[in-house]
Order: structure tokens, then sequence, then C-alpha cells
């Protein structure tokens, strides 16, 4: 099959794979944008999964990736898979000259995700990694401070992630917690507030951190801390925890400079809690307008992801978060997980 090339005469068609837990956001999404986009496949290797996102979209059923790129004409695949799966599925779907979409991480291991993003470089197509809290109200606010230089010097970024993940959650897909397939809370469940630290205030220099499973029967860690050295000589931290009690309590961000104070807290990042500065600007009054509810740690960015997608493949913007992006936090999170293991500090850039 020959590349995609700039898609402006038609509505852009995609096909997604793994209708679990995540896929309902981006169908909820695809929705939204249904004047421009046209979901033409769907992929499961379980049945009652497959039926029913066949049910619910009305678009063609296929049991396996293979099948489904023989069986349609898809322009974009979107991997909704299990994360170890997506290195291998998106090399393939490169290689049938399809763009992709990966969702995060986009790979359990540094290695395989630098994999992916050669073969879509190879292909000539475009790899897009989903990064959709960056595109939040309240995180948008608090990344025009930084670039506006509101905070003045940074001296210290603290995140907090305080979940819960009853065991059961773990059970039902036993890919969950798995090293090769998953790993564990800063892997999974923190991967964007990671993404968040290096977007907002990086690049990392060095990482230091520490896991641990103390209550969960999985190989990864259900808690961790990691400490971070930013190149612009500021400190920051990641708490995290699936162990809170009952339910989730904080998702949270809280910058420290010689000029500001910001906290972004609530569940998911969704409330501004403090916004404080020594010089007024315009942007102060969208701070109470910023904040919104969750129904879910996902937030609101799915629709205003896809629509940087769609504006991408026709050729009227830029990918704002492509697989080098992807691959920025991935790296921080594979630093933590070798500092953990070896008991030091890990520098960045990785070295093989």
């Amino acid at each position: 099959m020959t590349t995609p090339s700039v898609i402006r005469d038609r509505k852009l068609r995609l096909a997604l794979v793994g209708c679990g837990r995540i896929a309902q956001n981006h169908f909820a999404a695809l929705k939204q944008h249904a004047s421009r986009v046209e979901l033409v496949a769907v992929c499961d290797n379980q049945p009652a999964a497959l039926e029913k996102a066949v049910a619910l979209t009305g678009a063609a059923g296929f049991a396996s990736l293979d099948a489904l790129l023989a069986g349609s004409d898809a322009d974009l695949v979107v991997l909704c898979t299990p994360s170890g799966l997506h290195p291998r599925q998106a090399i393939r779907v490169a290689q049938a000259g399809r763009h992709v979409l990966s969702e995060k991480p986009m790979a359990t291991k540094w290695d395989e995700g630098v994999a992916m993003v050669r073969a879509c470089r190879d292909a000539n197509v475009k790899l897009f990694v989903v990064k959709q809290n960056r595109l939040n109200g309240t995180l948008q606010l608090v990344k025009r401070a930084v670039e506006q230089g509101r905070f003045g010097r940074m001296a210290m970024v603290t995140v907090n992630v305080f979940w819960t993940r009853p065991q059961s959650y773990y059970d039902d897909a036993p890919w969950r917690g798995r090293w090769d397939m998953d790993g564990g809370a800063f892997m999974n469940q923190a991967s964007h507030y990671v993404d968040m630290v290096d977007w907002l205030v990086g690049p990392v220099d060095n990482v230091h951190a520490y896991t641990a499973t103390l209550a969960r029967d999985i190989e990864a860690e259900d808690t961790g801390v990691m400490s971070l050295r930013l190149r612009s000589g500021a400190l920051a931290s990641v708490n995290v925890t699936m162990l809170t009690h009952k339910k989730n309590f904080e998702g949270s961000i809280t910058l420290l400079g010689e000029r500001g104070t910001v906290r972004v807290g609530g569940v998911a990042v969704n409330k501004i809690e403090h916004w404080e500065f020594d010089t007024p600007h315009e942007d102060d009054a969208k701070v109470a307008s910023a904040s919104y509810g969750v129904e879910s740690v996902y937030g609101p960015g799915h629709p205003l992801y896809y629509d940087n997608v769609i504006n991408t493949l026709r050729g009227e913007a830029h990918a704002e978060v492509d697989g080098y992006e992807g691959l920025r936090s991935l790296e921080v999170l594979i630093a933590a997980y070798r500092s953990a293991r070896d008991g030091m500090r890990v520098g960045l850039p990785l070295v093989f």
C-alpha cells in the first residue's frame, strides 16, 4: 500500500485496535469530529469486546490487526491495546503504509519506543502519541505562564498522584501490572504526570527513584517516589500510589518560582487551587473558568487532541505530540525504573 498523503477532499478514515477501557474515550471523542472523520474499523481479540464495539460504532469488526490492515482502507490506526504491544503493532501498521496513533505510554521499553519512531520515519508515516492532559484548560494556562516567564527562576515542582486501583482492577486484565506489558504506577497511571513535568519545566537532567509493591499482587510497583533535577537547576518530585483508601484522592502539580506560585489540584489536575504572581496579567481573569469537573481521571482532552491529529493529516497543522515528544517522557520513566532497580542516580539522555 502506498503511503497516505495529505487528506482534504474527504473524511479521514480511522481504525481502532483494542476496544477496552480507554477506547470508550476515543469513541466519544471521534463523535465530536464526525464531519471530518469516520471510524471504519475496530479490532479486538476478545469476541465480546469486539461485538460491543461494532454495535456501538457501526464499524466493521476484525479479530486481528493483520485482518484489519488487509480488510480496511483506514488512513490512521489507533492503538488502544496493552502498552507492551504498541511497538510491534505500530511497526506493523507503519510497514502497511498507515499513520499510527498510540495511547500512552507508547512503549514499556526504551529501545522499543525508539524502534517505533524509526519505523514510522522510515515508512514516511506520522506517529502520534496521546498526551491529552496537555490540552486541558488548567494546564494550558500554566504552560502560558511558564512560557511568559511569570514564575521567574523556578525553584521546585511537586506532583502527587494519589489514586486507588484495587486488586480486582489488575485481576480483570492479567496484562496489567506486568513489566513487559504495562509497568506499574509510574508507567501506567502517572505517565501523563511525568510528561507534564517534562513538558512544563523540563528538560530533565537526572533521576533518582524508589519503587515498592506494597499491597497489590503484581510484578511492578503500586507505589513510587521520583526525585528529578531539571536542566534549569530546579528540583522536582513525583509521588505516586495506587493504594489510596477507597477512591481516587488527588492528581496535582505545584510550581514554586521566585515570582509566582501555582497549584493545580483536584482528582486529575482539573482545579486551579492557587494562582499568585507578582505582576498581573490578562490570563489571571481566566483562572476561574479554566477549572472543570471530572467524570474520570482521563479528563476532557481527547477531543482536543484529535482536532490536532485531524488538522495535521489535512496538512493544516503540525503534530503537537509526535513520536519524538512521546520518547521524552518515556526516557524519564525508564530512567526512574533503572534508578530504582540499581539504587543509583540515572542521568539523561539514556545511554545503551
